[in-house]
């Protein structure tokens, strides 16, 4: 009773009649909290609406480390306004050199302390050596200065329509993403507490394997799931699209969106629908099939709804990385130019900054080598 009275308040505030009111407030299945989460709202309200007038760095926050996300990737993250702003409304992540900051000399000599004084120069994640690296010369220092951006202070949410108008990068080797993770891990570490890949791509222009082009004419969006690291059934909920010859995701404005609910979490590109994951009774511990293949794991999801762990709250990422070892950039793939480290190489990083005479020129302009986001929208549901 106390519930439905203070959403009639609520209607009744925002100049609705008392009938009208009761009619028009309808409850929302979706949470929110942040400093820019509001603190009341009804279903299909705009809880979060990120235009880029400015880079509102109260409300995103930048990652500072050299930790390559997990998959050794070539690029450290910090905050700098050559690799993040805003400027007509439109948010640009863009790569850079690091040895245009340092010299050439430092990256298989110098050192590179992330250990800022100020909270906003504390270094984010140490995994993977992400404060602190010496380069030598089989293993440089990261060769790639770019942004990781997220609202892990100011908004995080659970269950939710979210649109993200985006242009993708252009140029070998980039790894554009627009994504989430949750805010508290309520199932463990990943993969157990989940991640939400509403978008990804890579920015070659004609990077084909088996006949496809899975460069920058194709997006994907995935949810990465399982009980440890090495047990993820992502292939169950990921689905991907290609726009065909010519028309990369790099040459216009896409709407990347998701809607998520207590049942069902559907993506969709430019309103149309690529993929929805609906799991059964038993949850995503039954669509990931985990019984049968690995009957000695743990549910770690036993104790939530069937949609754990997508049952809590996640804040939003935006980010552009560059190459790493996991596969994401396979081997087997065929480029122009070909792919100058393999993902076994102990040199990684070095192998690819020695190729850079074959990427670099395929980077383009500032503008054509970033991520552009036009807007970031979140309504509940």
């Amino acid at each position: 009773m106390e519930g439905a009275l203070l959403l009639l308040l609520i209607a009744c505030w925002r100049g609705a009649a008392p009938a009208e009111a009761a009619r028009a407030c309808e409850a929302a299945s979706t949470t929110a909290s942040g400093s820019r989460a509001p603190s009341q709202f009804c279903k299909g309200d705009l809880i979060f609406d990120e235009e880029f007038s400015t880079l509102d760095l109260a409300a995103w926050e930048h990652e500072v480390t050299l930790a390559g996300g997990g998959n050794w990737e070539f690029q450290l993250y910090g905050n700098n306004r050559s690799n993040s702003y805003a400027e007509d409304g439109r948010l640009y992540l863009t790569p850079s050199l690091t040895a245009e900051q340092y010299g050439e000399a430092f990256l298989s000599s110098g050192t590179i302390s992330l250990y800022g004084g100020a909270p906003a120069d504390t270094c984010t994640n140490p995994a993977d050596y992400g404060c602190s690296r010496t380069g030598s010369t089989t293993n440089i220092l990261n060769p790639v200065k770019s942004a990781r951006i997220r609202t892990i202070n100011s908004f995080r949410f659970k269950y939710g329509r979210v649109e993200i108008k985006a242009k993708m990068p252009s140029g070998d080797w980039l790894w554009p993403g627009m994504w989430m993770l949750p805010l508290y891990n309520a199932y463990s570490t990943w993969p157990a507490s989940g991640e939400i890949d509403l978008a990804e791509s890579r920015g070659n222009a004609n990077y084909v394997q088996d006949g496809v082009n899975i460069g920058s004419e194709q997006v994907a969006s995935t949810l990465h799931f399982g009980p440890y690291s090495g047990l993820d059934a992502y292939e169950r909920a990921h689905f991907q699209k290609n726009a065909g010859a010519g028309g990369g995701y790099d040459k216009e404005f896409h709407l990347y969106q998701m809607e998520w609910t207590a049942d069902h979490i559907k993506f969709s590109l430019d309103g149309v629908e690529m993929g929805t994951v609906t799991p059964p009774s038993g949850g995503f511990w039954e669509l990931g099939n985990f019984n049968s293949v690995n009957p000695s794991a743990d549910n770690p999801w036993r104790g939530g709804t069937k949609m754990a762990p997508f049952d809590q709250e996640f804040y939003i990422l935006l980010n552009l990385a560059v190459g790493g070892v996991n596969g994401y950039f396979p081997d087997s793939a065929a480029n122009p130019k070909s792919k100058p480290w393999l993902n076994t190489s102990p040199q990684a990083s070095t192998d690819f900054w020695n190729g850079r005479a074959d990427w670099l020129p395929t980077w383009g302009t500032a503008e054509t080598k970033s991520l552009q986001v036009d807007w970031v929208k979140v309504w509940a549901v």
